[in-house]
């Protein structure tokens, strides 16, 4: 493993909400889901600290990053993250990610393994194993077909939704997050050596029992299928046993 310098701030990147958990044995490194950001993982941060050290990822495009251009790619959001991760992964190093997250989680330590970095585990939530393949195609339709697509998987607070000025800020990131989770393919290399956990709800239309249980043959290490009550964003309804869950691998 190369020798890096330990970061002493967060950064464009990198989000640290509760700086309690700094000096933690263990850090979590949280990637948003595809239109979300860093701050979907505030409650995450708000319950784990300061037994751990949670991070979370701020794509370009969005919130106080939104006059960056957006990344529309997989492979170069990864390239991108390992930079910035690398860093921060001079003690045990849990990734949680969900949905599109949850793929770039995966690509980002495929990078690190491939250095010599070898994760504590990773948690892969609401997104069908890399090796399936589906073809999707929201990201070309107009706006109303992007945003009924949003409306319907319910990860965005329809109020939201209903204010235009916000709507016209936040869709080229949706497209652009949309586009980078509908174009990838997974490219076959080694499989993982960490734990993996795949969590999913059981009504979720973008996630199959068999597309979340081949997750299994992208680890040699552990793996666990969790199954919970709702759709895609099962996380809103069932952030106690999501949260236990993580806790218990942390612990």
């Amino acid at each position: 493993m190369t020798t890096q310098t330990i970061p002493v701030e967060t950064g464009a990147w990198v989000r640290r909400f509760h700086p309690g958990g700094q000096d933690a044995g263990h850090r979590l490194i949280c990637f948003p889901h595809a239109g979300g950001s860093a701050s979907f993982y505030f409650p995450v941060s708000r319950a784990l600290t300061p037994g751990a050290d949670v991070l979370a990822i701020q794509y370009p495009g969005r919130q106080d990053r939104r006059h960056e251009p957006c990344l529309d790619s997989i492979t170069e959001l990864a390239d991108a993250l390992a930079a910035q991760v690398r860093p921060w992964c001079d003690r045990p190093v849990t990734f949680f990610g969900h949905s599109m997250g949850a793929t770039l989680a995966f690509e980002v330590a495929r990078r690190l393994e491939a250095e010599g970095t070898v994760l504590h585990g990773l948690f892969a939530s609401g997104r069908r194993a890399p090796s399936t393949v589906r073809d999707e195609r929201v990201h070309l339709r107009d706006d109303e077909g992007l945003l009924a697509d949003i409306t319907r998987l319910a990860g965005t607070d329809t109020a939201v939704l209903g204010d235009p000025e916000i709507v016209r800020m936040i869709l080229p990131a949706i497209r652009a997050d949309y586009r980078a989770a509908e174009t990838y393919r997974y490219q076959p290399g080694p499989a993982l050596t960490c734990p993996l956990f795949v969590l999913t709800g059981d009504s979720d239309p973008h996630v199959t029992p068999a597309e979340a249980r081949a997750w299994e043959r992208h680890t040699t290490g552990p793996y666990a299928l969790r199954t919970y009550p709702g759709g895609h964003f099962y996380l809103n309804s069932q952030a106690g046993a999501v949260l236990a869950e993580i806790s218990a691998h942390l612990g």
